[in-house]
């Protein structure tokens, strides 16, 4: 959706600009120099803009497990197959990530991406190590794992069969239906209580959905993929994330009693975050879609967040404060009450795990 404000805002994408942050001391890009102002330039003299295209670089990491000590997570260990995400979700807290890199948290962070391809021999390798204590891994946790470009990888795919191999159990979050294309290692997995897959989903709206997530499956999409998960045995979760008021929250009750209808009984919601880059990002989508309502939003944004966009803290950044807090809340609990939806939570085993079989070395039973 182009403006005269905003002329550079493309059409399926989340961010506007491409522009790298100052937070590391990085040198910023020039207008007059960036590429895609020089393209775009071009374009206007000989025909129509040019569009962007996905961009993925291979890099061949030393490890893939990340752990982590955080009090506000549920998990202590997670595997991202990719970097940066071409769902194009404007308001990803993930999006800083990409400004380590040089890269834009904006356009970069959609457009140029990374994949993991050797994800599964490193993992195969870490299951091995002797001192190894298996705890459920995250997948999902930074970057979308079934994002489009998983239908060439198969990285997610291949990390799956290596879990499945030793038994050691895994949960998913993803906005995308694709992940059924691994429904069959998935209803085997869930067969041990070896998987948990947790389906995101922001509202009900299509055409919201196709300027807050251009790139994702559709609601309705997501929410079938809920079904069929439920059908095949697997826990399932829907998380109502991000919440962002007044814009999505009016979306929350029907999503719960949707959700129920189809089977899930475990739900969760997440409030907006904008750490770093995604809160000017975010004030720039709001700008172009929502200019009659932005005030309003990043005002009841500040009231959750201690006066601020942002809460970095731990113990709070995922706690939101103050009234309209409390209501949503309150909404959220009433609407789990009325749909017979209990307490969020899986339940997986660790018990049956065994070490994978590494440079040809046979399991010992």
């Amino acid at each position: 959706m182009k403006t005269a404000q905003h002329p550079e805002f493309e059409r399926g994408r989340g961010a506007a600009s491409a522009k790298v942050p100052t937070r590391f001391g990085l040198a910023t890009r020039e207008a007059d120099g960036d590429w895609r102002d020089h393209m775009q330039a071009l374009a206007h003299e000989d025909g129509p803009p040019v569009k962007l295209r996905t961009h993925v670089t291979e890099e061949h990491p030393k490890t893939i497990v990340s752990f982590n000590q955080s009090p506000d997570i549920p998990f202590d260990r997670s595997i991202n197959a990719y970097r940066g995400c071409e769902h194009g979700c404007v308001y990803c807290f993930a999006r800083p990530t990409h400004a380590y890199h040089d890269l834009s948290p904006g356009l970069d962070f959609e457009t140029q991406l990374f994949a993991k391809p050797n994800a599964a021999e490193l993992l195969r390798a870490t299951l091995a190590k002797r001192k190894y204590t298996p705890r459920a891994i995250a997948m999902g946790t930074n970057t979308d794992p079934y994002q489009p470009i998983e239908r060439d990888y198969r990285i997610t795919r291949d990390l799956l069969k290596v879990c499945l191999d030793a038994r050691h159990p895994v949960t998913i979050t993803t906005k995308s239906d694709r992940i059924l294309h691994d429904l069959d290692l998935l209803e085997e997995m869930a067969a041990r209580k070896l998987v948990a897959v947790a389906i995101s989903v922001t509202s009900l709206d299509p055409a919201l959905s196709a300027k807050l997530e251009p790139r994702c499956a559709a609601p309705a999409k997501r929410m079938a993929a809920l079904g069929t998960l439920v059908e095949a045995g697997v826990q399932t979760h829907c998380s109502i994330s991000p919440i962002i008021p007044a814009i999505t929250d009016e979306f929350m009750e029907g999503i719960v009693a949707h959700a129920a209808d189809l089977g899930v009984t475990s739900m969760g919601w997440i409030p907006l975050r904008l750490p770093h880059e995604v809160a000017p990002l975010f004030r720039e989508w709001l700008d172009v879609h929502y200019p009659d309502r932005a005030g309003k939003v990043m005002s009841i944004v500040r009231s959750i967040r201690g006066g601020k966009d942002n809460d970095p803290d731990f113990f709070t950044r995922m706690k939101p404060s103050g009234v309209w807090a409390d209501l949503l809340r309150t909404r959220f609990r009433v609407a789990c009450r009325k749909s017979g939806i209990g307490k969020a939570g899986f339940e997986l085993d660790c018990s049956q795990f065994r070490r994978p079989e590494v440079g040809g070395q046979l399991r010992l039973l």
